[in-house]
């Protein structure tokens, strides 16, 4: 697919804001739930994120401008974000993930177990756990990684988007002038920054499938923010 987007350089036309997820870690291969643990790519993550960079040339040959290259402070983005061939203008923690708390290295049919009944961190988020699931663990993946994890609290959705409105906020004055902006982050608060892009409620991130190493475009269509292409 070739580069049907307009330049978004000119001081006419506003840019466009890109949202581009980390490649594979072990942990979205198990299923479970990874906020805050800071783990690296798989090998066909490193893949996933050369080919990722690879299809966002096609769409951006220009590239991002110094100044609008913005990643989450956790490994996997940082990986991504260099091996898709973007040198990061910044790290924002308010990319960071959704803090997952007691759910955190867990999966949703563990949690759910616990619970007892079919739990969905969009419904009841991680908040609702009990503090027997909390705590500070160490984990040992089979290719050596040693993972640091800890089930706090958590935070609500609304919490996150809080955060998310901020990344929006830090963004938007660049993309007024016409600059293309790229944040490399995580599945779930790139969809909720997607959910307060187009002014709706956070959970609308939960129908907004994201998948590693794909890129999505948030822009205007007169004046109106939307959503311009999606899991590309």
């Amino acid at each position: 697919m070739g580069n049907y987007l307009t330049s978004g350089d000119g001081a006419a036309d506003p840019g466009y804001l890109v949202l581009l997820r980390h490649g594979q870690t072990p942990w979205s291969v198990s299923g479970q739930y990874t906020g805050r643990t800071d783990v690296s790519l798989t090998e066909q993550g490193r893949q996933q994120a050369l080919a990722g960079g690879e299809r966002l040339r096609e769409v951006f040959p220009g590239g991002f401008s110094d100044g609008c290259v913005f990643t989450s402070p956790l490994r996997r983005a940082s990986e991504t974000a260099q091996l898709a061939g973007y040198a990061v203008s910044e790290t924002l923690e308010d990319l960071a993930e959704w803090d997952y708390g007691r759910a955190e290295g867990r999966k949703r049919e563990e949690v759910s177990a616990a619970l007892g009944h079919d739990w969905c961190i969009w419904d009841e988020g991680p908040e609702m756990l009990p503090e027997t699931m909390g705590g500070d663990w160490v984990c040992e993946l089979p290719d050596g990684q040693i993972l640091n994890v800890h089930n706090g609290h958590g935070e609500t959705v609304d919490e996150a988007a809080v955060r998310a409105r901020r990344v929006i906020e830090k963004a938007v004055p660049l993309i007024l002038e016409g600059h293309n902006v790229l944040l490399v982050a995580h599945a779930h608060i790139l969809r909720i920054v997607t959910s307060q892009w187009l002014h709706t409620d956070p959970h609308l991130g939960r129908l907004l499938r994201l998948d590693t190493a794909h890129h999505s475009v948030l822009g205007y269509y007169k004046n109106d923010p939307v959503i311009v292409r999606w899991n590309v």
